[in-house]
């Protein structure tokens, strides 16, 4: 059985993590999706690595998004980093740390290089999607949508089967947390891994995000007929060679 824990940040919030701490120099520090949570495939996958290789580990749920409290309407991306922030502070401390960031976050983890730069050693992107509220969202919303939105404050998407409650107010703080304009200069390893057959975020956006690091050893992996999710045996099968091959 998986043990999660929580890290209470104030009075009315806490943070659903799992770890695995280990006393070797660096942790894997996993961050999923927009509306996902720790119940995933990808989060156990990446802990039984950890164990496996021996290295700490560290996955958490950002506010409003699986058994972590709040309301997922009331969170953004400005939030949803800073706590994660304060996650790493209390578990990572000053331990070396390669991100592995899942679509959203991959956008996450580009906002903790600020704070962790002399920390981070590697990054793995899977299907990343960064800046994609605007892009992805807002840039393909009808005239009819946009007033929607801004007149009741939130607007309900359907993508696929599921549907997704899109407020205003996380559109217009995604416009504050653009990464795509960084330059990061850190010598460290980032691969990134796209389906081709991505339905949600096009390739291209891998390819932007290897764009910031000006001096990191870069490497693009295109999973012919991988979509966003990439949790399939034989896609997660990859993603740990990837992952193995920046730890090497």
């Amino acid at each position: 059985m998986t043990k999660y824990n929580y890290h209470r940040i104030s009075s009315s919030k806490k943070i659903r993590y799992l770890k695995h701490c280990k006393k070797s120099n660096y942790y894997i520090v996993f961050l999923h999706g927009f509306m996902s949570d720790l119940e995933g495939k990808k989060p156990k996958t990446f802990l039984n690595f950890a164990k496996k290789n021996k290295v700490g580990f560290l996955a958490a749920e950002y506010s409003g998004h699986g058994k972590s409290s709040g309301k997922f309407i009331d969170g953004n991306i400005s939030k949803w980093s800073k706590e994660i922030n304060l996650v790493i502070r209390k578990v990572v401390k000053k331990n070396k740390i390669i991100f592995v960031g899942s679509s959203m976050g991959a956008w996450i983890s580009i906002n903790q290089f600020q704070s962790f730069k002399n920390q981070i050693i590697g990054f793995l992107g899977i299907g990343s999607a960064p800046e994609f509220l605007e892009r992805l969202m807002w840039k393909k919303f009808s005239k009819k949508m946009k007033k929607e939105i801004k007149k009741n404050g939130i607007i309900k998407l359907k993508h696929g089967e599921y549907e997704y409650p899109i407020t205003f107010q996380l559109i217009k703080d995604g416009r504050k947390n653009k990464v795509l304009n960084k330059k990061i200069y850190q010598n460290l390893n980032v691969t990134m891994v796209h389906g081709s057959k991505d339905k949600s975020v096009p390739v291209s956006y891998s390819r932007k995000v290897l764009k910031i690091f000006k001096n990191a050893k870069k490497k693009l992996v295109i999973v012919k007929n991988g979509d966003h999710s990439l949790s399939s045996p034989q896609y997660l099968n990859l993603l740990k060679k990837e992952l193995k091959s920046i730890i090497s």
